[in-house]
């Protein structure tokens, strides 16, 4: 067990004053003109650096699926997997708006199925809202109606992998720009109160983001938009690929990390830690030598007796 603490809710000093952020208050920055930030975050540990930084929303990603669980992309996680993040992240979380990502099957087979499984995202998870992919208009309505506040996501959605045939940029001719034009729409007046663009021109996102109501947050979808979001991972070189083109990274945590850890190991070997300092001590009344004691199962030696 380890003896390392973690006090529960303490925050520096210096950290942004908590002012919760909810969806009325996205909708309001957006009147203002004032850019939303957004991030996601898959534990504790980052969340809570995340919020501590003053993020406007932290999105518990199906993207966890890659670059926490090390699948190829985001299909195979499942409800249950992102419950359980999602709780690591609520629990570290004060001000930011918690958002978690519906998985690839949680929502594809019925409206009751998804509104059903939102529930427990919000339940169980301690979720603020719930993100879903594609034009799902009935559903956002039925998540609306059932109380359940709802991001929506357009352009390149990670979960249609297979039928766009990887990850491409879209809505690149003006039918397809058009029709993402008017599910963006129907999304927002269906109920959605954000709305994340991914991998789709500068141009549309400008367009929509101009005319739509709510809040849009873009990830490869030019300055435009309302907010960004990026994966927190790219952000700081913890992905082991090559950044996508619209990813900017700030940090380089894994040669951090790396140059961490090969000291530690090369400490170990050299027997340079612990030191004397990082051990513990028996108390001075007690450092003399302790009396010998006879083990109870040793075994007896035969003493020989003189003739």
């Amino acid at each position: 067990m380890s003896l390392t603490q973690f006090p529960y809710g303490a925050t520096p000093a210096s950290a942004v004053p908590l002012a919760k952020v909810t969806m009325p208050s996205l909708l309001e920055m957006k009147r203002q003109g004032k850019p939303v930030s957004a991030l996601t975050a898959y534990d504790y540990a980052t969340a809570r650096l995340v919020d501590e930084a003053g993020i406007d929303m932290v999105l518990v990603g199906d993207s966890l699926a890659m670059v926490v669980m090390g699948h190829e992309n985001t299909l195979a996680v499942t409800v249950d997997e992102m419950l359980h993040h999602t709780r690591a992240v609520r629990r570290a979380v004060r001000r930011a708006l918690v958002v978690a990502d519906m998985p690839f099957g949680s929502y594809h087979s019925s409206v009751a199925e998804g509104v059903s499984n939102a529930v427990r995202f919000i339940k169980e998870g301690g979720a603020e809202a719930v993100k879903i992919e594609g034009p799902r208009v009935e559903l956002v309505r039925a998540l609306t109606e059932a109380e359940i506040p709802v991001v929506g996501h357009l352009g390149l959605t990670p979960q249609s992998l297979h039928r766009m045939g990887g990850y491409r940029v879209q809505a690149r001719s003006v039918d397809a720009a058009r029709q993402l034009h008017a599910d963006a729409l129907a999304l927002a007046e269906a109920g959605a109160g954000v709305l994340v663009l991914e991998g789709v021109p500068r141009e549309v996102a400008a367009a929509i983001t101009a005319e739509l109501p709510i809040p849009t947050i873009g990830i490869g979808a030019g300055p435009e938009c309302d907010g960004q979001i990026l994966v927190f991972h790219d952000l700081v070189n913890l992905t082991f690929a090559p950044p996508a083109k619209f990813v900017r990274r700030y940090a380089d945590a894994a040669a951090l990390f790396r140059s961490a850890v090969e000291q530690y190991r090369e400490d170990v070997e050299h027997r340079a830690f612990p030191s004397d300092a990082e051990s513990y001590h028996l108390p001075k009344e007690a450092r003399k030598p302790l009396p010998a004691e006879p083990q109870a199962n040793a075994p007896s030696i035969p003493v020989k007796k003189a003739v």
